[in-house]
């Protein structure tokens, strides 16, 4: 059966992490595996980092840019160059790909999300490979997804994969380091990412990319949330996608969350860019989260941010743990005035999107 596979690479598993050159056996085997799921009549989408990595090797630089600016510059530099050789590398297998660049921004607006979609869908029906990363040439910080991982599971949502596969330099999820700590335990299987509090996920990717651990099990989040089943796997043996989807128990799996949200609600949890915050009190919070009831004013303890009326908000209870996101009807100036008030408003649109 045909299934929507999208794949990260990262930067550490697509370049030499000494001199920052390109890996290209592992290109060629990613491109090759990448190619036979197409063939099997697969959509494949491919989210690749390296750009800035690439960049650097070519610009003779010994360290990653830490100004906007030179990250920009660089990333202009290696984009090119990265997509040279993916287009080298696919062109002997006569499999066409496609460049998509995306910023923040591109998912926000609405109306440019669903251009996105439909761009995607267009590409997938003509058999092409997508090739996607962040548009860092032009996104500033405001803007940005952060890192790869992020857009990944932002582009699984977006086009409603089956699977999303992160190819990092670890072999699977570890309750720790396993480069630090010898015994760190494998963990093979995750159901229940609350589950996952005690883990240590707080390693640093390499000095050309961006990502660590925490990032992936954030990307999982936002994967298993719109039903994507994700894999951490080892980046260095591509080989291991086959393997996983034939059901080999290799790297680690996060479950698909049993009652995946609509798409609209995705895109307000994860597509939108919260300006302001509202704190409730513990009704409000059952009210959101065990009834899947709107929020009245009375329920709102504290407003957070300058915000607009029909801009993206955080719900967070009074621990400040975030349970949903909506779109507020008032402005924060106004909720400032009508918060705690038995007033039968409905702050928040119907369009709550529950995040626990």
């Amino acid at each position: 059966m045909s299934e929507t596979i999208v794949v990260k690479i990262g930067t550490s598993s697509l370049t030499h992490p000494e001199r920052g050159t390109l890996a290209l056996s592992t290109i060629a085997t990613l491109v090759e595996v990448l190619t036979d799921l197409r063939q099997r009549e697969n959509r494949v989408i491919l989210v690749s980092s390296g750009a800035v990595g690439v960049g650097c090797a070519r610009l003779g630089l010994t360290n990653r840019p830490r100004t906007i600016a030179q990250r920009q510059a660089v990333a202009a530099v290696g984009q090119g160059r990265l997509m040279r050789v993916y287009d080298d590398w696919f062109t002997q297998l006569q499999q066409p790909i496609a460049q998509v660049l995306l910023t923040r921004g591109d998912l926000e607006d609405r109306e440019r999300y669903l251009n996105a979609y439909n761009t995607f869908q267009e590409l997938l029906d003509l058999g092409a490979i997508p090739i996607v990363n962040e548009n860092d040439t032009v996104a500033t910080d405001e803007l940005k997804f952060g890192d790869n991982d992020s857009l990944s599971a932002l582009v699984a949502s977006l086009v409603e994969a089956s699977w999303l596969f992160l190819l990092t330099d670890v072999d699977r999820l570890y309750s720790a380091d396993p480069r630090l700590v010898p015994d760190a335990q494998p963990i093979i299987l995750v159901k229940d990412l609350d589950r996952l509090a005690e883990v240590e996920t707080e390693t640093k990717g390499s000095q050309w990319g961006t990502g660590g651990m925490k990032t992936k099990i954030a990307a999982a989040r936002i994967a298993t949330m719109a039903g994507v089943r994700t894999v951490i796997t080892q980046g260095r043996n591509p080989g291991n996608i086959e393997k996983i989807l034939q059901g080999v128990p290799l790297g680690t799996q996060f479950a698909p969350h049993p009652q995946p949200i609509n798409a609209r609600k995705r895109w307000i949890a994860h597509g939108l860019i919260p300006t302001g915050t509202l704190y409730l009190d513990r009704g409000a919070v059952a009210a959101i989260c065990q009834r899947g009831k709107s929020l009245l004013a009375a329920g709102i303890t504290q407003v957070s941010g300058e915000f607009k009326s029909s801009d993206a908000v955080r719900l967070c209870d009074a621990q400040e743990k975030e349970i949903a996101r909506g779109i507020v009807n008032y402005s924060g100036a106004e909720l400032q005035q009508i918060k705690g008030q038995q007033s039968g408003l409905f702050v928040p649109t119907c369009l709550l999107c529950q995040l626990s």
